[in-house]
């Protein structure tokens, strides 16, 4: 990257010959970056392949096990806790840091609140808020809670907070893994603004398209080693993919194998009304995968809660191989033959201070007592087929959760999620947050699944996912079904057409169509 006067500019932050290991275990190995002012640089790999860890020492948050920081020109010992924010380096988790009772002003001014005479300065506090969000045209309640905000406010409130410490590097976890198309743009131009000024924009994101739409360099890393860094003029999103996984992608999905048309039903859904939910009716065969596609808020979610009780239904009814199955709550569902894997790991799905075996039995107790006491013996056996059969990596069992990549994670909450021999599968956004080669993966035992008789709805907010896997596809708007696709219907122009209402027709009378 070159200056205005196109001399080469100067690395603002850069990392020499990075080693780190935890404990006996390396997990980085002699790595080299660098990022200059104004620069959106993307760092890229499958999950365990170091990014995060890269990430943290670069913010300060881990010290190398070896090598050197460089910033401004000069060798640094970044400090711990987030300290470095002070010298300008602010790191934006994955996982939003914000204190959901305080409000915008609040939250910008945490750890550093504006004090006269001994008391908080709350209008100062709010005024500069106000200013800051006007630089960047963030058009955000000052005086709102943070919990009453959507994801993307809260980005943006979290770009704001950063700003206000005179950030020179912002680090950018997944920003837009739970973002819309249209807030994942209003996200790139609030980026654009910022590197306009001279911030560099370390930009972590599994999605190749926005890689090769937003940033100038790639640095792409595998098992704790540095690949390439390399300009994304010179990339295709396919280039990237093979360097990330060190193997072709051409068959990320698997082959579909259209099933039986008179295969039964398996899962009947009449008339359903629910929050968010108006009156969605649609049939599920034996051995189909069926997609929910639409913008976030669509519903689709909430479709799923409803059906398997999580949420209560005002209107409908539901039935599983033709029998009335109207749950109360999740054990009936699970008792019943369904199983659903929430879109929320973290939150909903896993318990993250825990090793991998409680979680992987959690819904299935039952199926490993021995009188009135817990088998481990069993639950141990049941570990070790969940782990072969969906390659879930980890040091050992008592690994905590936390502590696994997103895509480890996800594996094992597919195991979970198994483990209660489900019939009918309900995949909440399967391959959220996680890398190319983890989703190929996860496509193929999709396929399997599907190949061997099982029932599967994938609701995804990724076209290429939903036309890749989809045997017909249901496209859903503002709580309604808009739209029913099947064989040559099934394009991205298409399903969009549905969900943006330039198109209607998914409440008819073709409810097997």
């Amino acid at each position: 990257m070159n200056s205005a006067a196109g001399t080469p500019m100067q690395a603002i932050l850069s990392a020499h010959r990075i080693s780190k290991s935890f404990g006996e275990i390396p997990v980085l190995f002699s790595v080299d970056f660098d990022i200059k002012p104004g620069e959106v640089h993307a760092i890229i790999g499958e999950n365990g392949a170091g990014k995060s860890t890269l990430i943290k020492i670069l913010s300060g948050i881990e010290q190398p096990t070896s090598g050197t920081i460089s910033y401004d020109g000069q060798t640094v010992t970044l400090p711990p806790n987030g300290e470095a924010e002070a010298l300008g380096i602010v790191l934006i988790h994955q996982e939003l840091n914000l204190a959901e009772h305080l409000t915008v002003a609040d939250s910008i001014f945490l750890g550093r609140e504006l004090k006269k005479f001994g008391f908080l300065d709350l209008g100062e506090m709010r005024k500069r808020a106000v200013a800051v969000m006007e630089r960047l045209h963030v058009h955000v309640d000052p005086d709102a809670r943070i919990n009453t905000l959507s994801v993307a406010d809260k980005q943006m409130v979290e770009i704001a907070k950063a700003i206000s410490r005179d950030a020179r590097v912002l680090i950018m976890d997944e920003p837009t893994a739970v973002l819309s198309v249209g807030e994942t743009e209003t996200l790139f131009e609030q980026i654009r603004r910022l590197t306009a000024r001279g911030v560099a924009v370390i930009f972590i994101s599994h999605k190749l398209d926005e890689i090769m739409e937003l940033a100038q360099r790639v640095t792409v890393l595998r098992d704790g080693q540095l690949i390439a860094t390399v300009g994304t003029e010179a990339l295709t999103p396919d280039s990237i993919a093979q360097m990330m996984v060190g193997r072709e992608l051409s068959n990320l999905f698997p082959p579909k194998h259209e099933p039986d048309v008179d295969a039964p039903v398996v899962l009947s859904v009449r008339g359903l009304k629910a929050p968010g939910v108006k009156d969605i009716s649609f049939d599920l065969r034996k051995g189909e995968i069926l997609g929910f596609a639409g913008l976030i808020g669509s519903g689709r979610t909430a479709v799923a809660e409803a059906i398997v009780g999580l949420t209560h239904k005002s209107e409908g009814e539901v039935s599983v191989a033709g029998k009335g199955a109207n749950f109360a709550h999740v054990g009936q569902s699970v008792g019943a033959g369904l199983a659903y894997m929430t879109k929320d790991r973290k939150g909903r799905g896993l318990l993250l201070n825990v090793g991998l075996q409680p979680n992987l039995t959690l819904l299935t107790l039952k199926k490993h007592l021995k009188g009135i006491f817990l088998d481990s013996n069993s639950e141990a056996k049941a570990l070790e087929r969940a782990v072969r059969r969906f390659d879930i990596r980890a040091r050992d069992a008592s690994v905590r959760v936390g502590q696994l990549s997103g895509g480890n994670q996800q594996k094992l909450m597919l195991g979970k999620m198994m483990e209660s021999e489900p019939d009918i599968i309900i995949m909440d956004e399967p391959t959220r947050g996680i890398d190319v080669g983890t989703k190929q993966q996860i496509y193929h035992i999709i396929a399997a699944l599907a190949a061997e008789g099982k029932s599967i709805i994938v609701i995804s907010s990724e076209m290429q996912e939903v036309i890749g896997l989809s045997h017909r596809v249901l496209v859903m708007r503002e709580g309604r079904l808009a739209g029913r696709l099947e064989g040559a219907e099934i394009v991205e122009a298409e399903i969009m057409r549905y969900a943006a209402g330039i198109k209607q027709g998914g409440d008819d009378e073709r409810i097997n169509a």
